[in-house]
């Protein structure tokens, strides 16, 4: 083999070999990135986009939010295990959560309600204005489009379960939309509703929120 055709052989071996690295570098980064959005994803920050108007007008429908997993404790997945939280959840926080069973939602639906009642709060609602504890609770946030309806459904039995021996048989208890209660939210569990109220499938028709079923808190 002649002095040029080796240095032609040479140069396209090490082209052979730079393009190799380069293509391996490429790889590796685009791991590297895939890697960190699915970590960034499972356990700090998610886009949301608001399905419904239950929180007219505090989210409008079709609004994005990014969802910060982390102030509550990001769930491994697949073992129901929290890590630590930076803050428990708390009264009027805005949370995101996978919604009970008895709102019969698809797989992978995600609600965004206000949550209204904690572990142990007793809640009673008369004519649309919320009591927690005994007292009024001032809701500046809470919209009313059709206060002269109170729909009652046979999706607020449940609340019997839960209903505090208040002078009156369980059997004889007609909740409706407006006018409910007293009922107490059990451990680990939250009372949640939408901001417009006469527009909101929440707590009062399917119960309460699981503290493990809460992915976070909007930013």
């Amino acid at each position: 083999m002649s002095k040029s055709m080796k240095k032609a052989k040479q140069k396209q071996e090490a082209e052979s070999g730079s393009v190799g690295r380069w293509l391996w570098e490429w790889t590796k980064s685009i791991a590297v990135a895939f890697l960190l959005f699915i970590l960034v994803r499972t356990f700090v920050v998610e886009a949301f986009q608001i399905p419904t108007g239950s929180m007219e007008q505090t989210l409008l429908v079709g609004d994005f939010l990014l969802v910060n997993k982390m102030v509550y404790g990001a769930e491994l997945p697949g073992t129901g295990v929290r890590l630590p939280a930076f803050d428990p959840p708390a009264r009027g926080d805005i949370v995101v959560f996978s919604p009970p069973p008895a709102a019969r939602q698809a797989a992978n639906t995600n609600y965004v309600k206000r949550i209204v009642g904690l572990p142990g709060d007793t809640l009673l609602m008369v004519e649309g204005v919320l009591y927690r504890n005994g007292s009024q609770v001032a809701e500046p946030y809470a919209r009313h489009t059709r206060p002269y309806e109170d729909p009652r459904s046979p999706q607020f039995d449940w609340q019997r379960t839960h209903l505090v021996e208040s002078g009156r048989r369980v059997h004889e208890y007609r909740p409706t939309r407006d006018n409910w209660g007293p009922i107490t939210v059990p451990l680990d569990s939250f009372f949640v509703m939408g901001d417009n109220r006469d527009n909101s499938e929440d707590s009062r028709y399917w119960g309460f929120v699981p503290d493990q079923s809460i992915k976070g808190r909007p930013w």
